[in-house]
């Protein structure tokens, strides 16, 4: 008799915050629509992740699947990285003199 594995759930949204240590807030958008209108609403829920190795970083599209609780709050681990946010250089060229 084979063993079944249970489906767990898996979502994916954008790392909004960094500033726990191995964790991440992912915040994950989907579009429903108006039970009268019809029109597409934007609804967002965010999600606290384990990020064992502190590898994301603020605007990283990443991929969170369900897990055991591991926190009060954290019931969803990292995955993958989908795509890496860019990169931005706040100090100039020429090293921020005028």
């Amino acid at each position: 008799m084979e063993e079944r594995k249970a489906h767990r759930k898996v979502r994916t949204g954008t790392v909004t915050s960094t500033k726990m240590d191995k964790t991440v807030v992912v915040r994950v958008t989907r579009y429903d629509t108006h039970p009268l209108y019809g029109k597409r609403i934007v609804k967002a829920k965010k999600y606290t992740a384990h990020d064992e190795a502190n590898e994301c970083r603020n605007g990283d599209l990443v991929t969170i699947g369900e897990t055991r609780p591991l926190s009060k709050t954290k019931r969803w681990t990292l995955l993958e990285i989908v795509r890496r946010a860019p990169v931005f250089d706040l100090v100039g060229e020429n090293g921020g003199e005028a």
